[in-house]
């Protein structure tokens, strides 16, 4: 079985250093002095760091410089970060070592100091690029690097499997099938059989089908409520098995299909993509696209079981197949071999999926630990924020709203300026009021950088200033206080902290098409036609189908989110009908023109056979 490559994002060395030299690139000149309305930044803990905190270079008996002392005590507080991440390392917790290295890159991204010109700051980076390269190396070769490694769909562990039929168990499900409910035809075969056998009777297809159907409890109400509202079959639910085992936000690395669904990057679906959000990672807008297009493709082609093939190769390819043998009928076009190994194997399991789902005990299923629903409060936003003021708020782990939101791609909500409609902001369940009660605290022009600190009894106005970096006489005056005031009847405190960079958490890339143009591009993706000529080098606007373009600013890829390690998956050749490309890539087409007209692009599940290229995509009316 060929192994298959997937991943969320870059490696965590990678976006280190590209961080770190983009940021030395900026100098201290991006950073305003402080004003009115920008803290001031700390002076320093009032402690001169000792001559090994500055690697020598100092006298102990004399003061530092004011830029020296904010060189040493940056250095020491990454060496600290470094050291606690190194010890997470030894110690097995792999996502708390890369927690502590991203701590240590963001404490140099947000001091505002030029790191590429200044010598000891440089040496600091590289020390923690040769510590953390060497020890991600050594993580890789055990697992998936600084990530949890995620186990593969249950679709990928049957890829090129040769199934037993056994006429036993061919009897038994037919049995079974006589008392399954289900709004979709069901029929079992020896195709069918031989995959209930692999998910039933094999340790790995057995036990990644059981996590596959547990994980689906986070999202099946909501996947049951969309698939009623759009008027198709509850079970096609289970192409999420096939898809992506019910994993929100996993990315082909080769082809660049996302989310539950897995679309491709490009195409008109219906679905928001730009520098700030990516729709295909939202589970819900997403499951409402799917169902949409499974609708469009059942009104084409007359059988769901065409339809699922035609989600999988198609629905060109499948239209020209029954053209070609005359025969709209899934199974005589599998019998006649006029299907790639991929679509054969497609539609079976999926139907195995199914039919054990809804016979869990007689499948030795029925000891499922079924994941519980996510539940969330939700408000709709028209202003752009940081979901670390969010969580500061209502007292949350930035990672849990980053869970809680998966369409962002960075840590930061979309600008007014962006929106066509208010985004929907996803918090833990019960948080709404005592979100909008505290966010109206915070000015709106300043909710992407200013915090929000929960006052506790050892806390002064001093030691709150110093842990935030900002100078004694902001805090207080932003919080209507005098310098020298207790905090003994101040509950919270809004912190004037300095604007850090959002960190991206997806690609910040876009394959050209045929067809697209500077001017369509940046047009999808919510940004000026000057700032792409300028991020890409570039000047007119003719682009070339298969170019690499730069759609978001260098700035943002500062943190190295998780990467996911998934099977390695072919690249077969992409088939767009015309009329795919006459209606071009704009993302503000509204859901109803998107049922008319719209149609995903997805890429090739998986490779079963040398001979078939089949890159999945969606075909348009």
């Amino acid at each position: 079985m060929k192994r298959k490559n997937w991943t969320r994002n870059r490696p965590w060395t990678f976006v280190l250093m590209t961080a770190i030299l983009l940021a030395g690139c900026k100098g201290t000149g991006t950073q305003p002095a402080p004003a009115a309305t920008a803290p001031s930044v700390a002076q320093g803990n009032g402690q001169n760091p000792s001559s090994s905190d500055v690697a020598g270079k100092t006298d102990r008996q004399s003061p530092l410089p004011e830029q020296q002392q904010r060189i040493a005590q940056l250095i020491a507080e990454v060496e600290a970060d470094l050291k606690q991440g190194q010890a997470s390392y030894r110690a097995g917790k792999l996502t708390d070592a890369k927690k502590h290295f991203d701590a240590a890159v963001d404490a140099m991204l947000a001091s505002g100091l030029d790191i590429r010109t200044n010598s000891q700051l440089l040496d600091e980076y590289n020390h923690v690029l040769d510590v953390v390269n060497g020890l991600e190396m050594e993580a890789l070769k055990q697992g998936n690097g600084f990530a949890p490694v995620e186990e593969p769909t249950p679709a990928d562990v049957a890829n090129d499997v040769t199934f037993a039929v056994d006429p036993n168990l061919v009897a038994r499900a037919r049995a079974n099938l006589a008392t399954t409910r289900s709004d979709l035809p069901l029929v079992i075969n020896d195709y069918v059989a031989g995959f209930i056998n692999f998910f039933a009777n094999t340790k790995i297809g057995h036990n990644t089908l059981k996590h596959s159907l547990e994980r689906s409890g986070k999202y099946r109400s909501m996947i049951q409520r969309v698939m009623t509202e759009e008027g198709v079959p509850q079970d096609l639910i289970y192409l999420a098995v096939a898809e992506s085992g019910f994993q929100p936000q996993v990315v082909n690395r080769q082809s660049g299909a996302g989310g539950m669904w897995q679309f491709m990057p490009h195409g008109n679906y219906g679905l928001v993509r730009n520098g700030y959000v990516d729709e295909r990672f939202d589970p819900e807008k997403s499951t409402r696209a799917y169902a949409r297009y499974m609708k469009f493709l059942y009104d084409q082609l007359g059988d769901w079981y065409l339809a699922m093939a035609a989600y999988d190769w198609g629905a060109g390819n499948v239209q020209r197949a029954v053209q070609k043998t005359g025969y709209a009928d899934y199974w005589e076009l599998y019998k006649r071999n006029n299907l790639p190994g991929e679509t054969k194997n497609y539609v079976p399991e999926i139907l195995a999926a199914i039919i054990i789902a809804n016979n869990k005990k007689q499948y030795g299923f029925d000891d499922l630990s079924i994941d519980p629903p996510v539940l969330t409060d939700t408000v709709k936003i028209n202003y752009s924020v940081d979901l670390r003021l969010v969580a500061d708020l209502v007292h949350a782990d930035p990672r849990e709203l980053m869970a809680l939101n998966p369409s962002l791609l960075r840590m930061q909500t979309p600008p007014a300026e962006m929106l066509t409609e208010p985004f929907s902001l996803h918090l833990p369940a019960g948080t709404a009021a005592s979100f909008e009660e505290k966010i109206s605290l915070i000015p709106v022009e300043h909710r992407t950088a200013w915090r929000y600190h929960t006052v506790t009894a050892d806390d002064t106005l001093a030691s709150v200033a110093r842990s935030y970096r900002v100078s004694v006489e902001e805090l207080a005056r932003v919080n209507h206080l005098q310098s020298d005031d207790t905090l003994q009847s101040v509950s919270a405190l809004v912190i004037p902290a300095a604007p850090v960079i959002a960190p991206r958490r997806h690609t910040t890339y876009y394959r050209a098409h045929h067809g697209d143009t500077l001017v369509t591009i940046a047009d999808r993706f919510g940004v000026s036609l000057s700032d792409l000529r300028r991020w890409n080098h570039l000047t007119g606007t003719h682009v070339r189908s298969g170019d690499r373009i730069r759609v978001t600013a260098p700035e943002a890829s500062v943190h190295a989110p998780s990467s996911h390690s998934r099977a390695h998956r072919r690249q077969g050749k992409a088939t767009r009908s015309k009329a795919a490309h006459a209606t071009g890539s704009g993302s503000s087409h509204t859901r109803a023109q998107q049922a008319q007209s719209a149609h995903p692009q997805r890429k090739s599940k998986r490779s079963t056979s040398t001979t078939s290229s089949t890159k999945r995509k969606k075909t348009q009316k």
